[in-house]
């Protein structure tokens, strides 16, 4: 049975959808069960919210430390000016596009997005 795999991408700057969805369900899905793996994917403004909130830096930890992976798009955290503050945080900065891709079109992995 192949595994199911969540990837969460977060785009949104917008901070209470940050802290009642994203942060709060990707911290969550390992633990209780409900995924076998995911990955969230800071995309956009997204990366600038997260690299000047403290709060919600707290809160991606306890979502790295359940076992979620994360990584953020090299090219927006670049325009932004936040690619060395987002390593800091142990997110792994790449060209995320490809991950995103495979994602869409392989069977074993489901998408949403914010």
């Amino acid at each position: 049975m192949a595994q199911k795999k969540l990837l969460i991408v977060w785009s949104t700057e917008e901070i209470e959808v940050a802290k009642k969805m994203v942060l709060l369900y990707s911290s969550v899905i390992l633990p209780r069960g409900y995924w076998d793996a995911a990955h969230l994917m800071i995309w956009g403004p997204s990366a600038r919210l997260l690299a000047e909130n403290a709060e919600l830096q707290g809160m991606l930890k306890s979502v790295q430390q359940s076992g979620v992976t994360t990584s953020a798009c090299v090219v927006c955290s670049d325009d932004y000016g936040v690619t060395e503050q987002l390593q800091t945080l142990g997110v792994e900065t790449d060209h995320t596009g490809e991950l995103l891709t495979q994602a869409l079109q392989e069977d074993d992995w489901k998408v949403i997005t914010f």
